[in-house]
């Protein structure tokens, strides 16, 4: 038997709640992600008479945020801190994922020339098979460790 589900708005908050397992269903993302989503302040939830999570439906896009976020490599941190920006008391806008996707543009199109870069370079790299430390472009471009020494150095500092 199927029940008609009543227009958005007349149910109470309670009752529009979502069980972590629903949360889980309909986003695509296991339980404990929620829970590690949780702890890391990425997203809330409340807890009903008989001590079970709930969350508000806006979870889902909040869920969708976080998982396209990480996909392109912005770390947890800087998740957080965007989502924080957002009012708790609605669903995230189209306009509020705009505002979001600036923040990260600049960081991710720099991202992309370096992989660019790199790519570019394995190419040759994987063509010559020398891997030599003082002429590989990849692990010594310009051989600018040689000044420093002999043994293992830091690329990236």
């Amino acid at each position: 038997m199927t029940t008609k589900m009543p227009r958005r708005g007349s149910l109470s908050a309670t009752k529009q709640a979502l069980s972590v397992g629903d949360v889980a269903r309909r986003s695509g993302v296991a339980v404990s992600t929620l829970h590690f989503y949780e702890t890391k302040g990425l997203i809330q939830s409340w807890r009903n008479a008989g001590n079970q999570r709930r969350y508000t439906r806006d979870v889902l896009r909040r869920v969708a945020v976080i998982k396209i976020a990480q996909r392109t490599g912005v770390p947890l941190t800087e998740i957080r801190e965007a989502l924080a920006a957002l009012p708790d008391s609605r669903t995230p806008t189209a306009a509020d994922w705009r505002r979001l996707s600036q923040r990260w543009r600049v960081a991710l199109d720099t991202r992309i020339a370096h992989l660019t870069q790199l790519r570019d370079q394995l190419d040759g790299c994987i063509g010559c098979g020398c891997l030599s430390l003082s002429q590989c472009p990849l692990r010594n471009p310009g051989d600018v460790l040689g000044g420093d020494g002999e043994g293992a150095q830091r690329l990236e500092r």
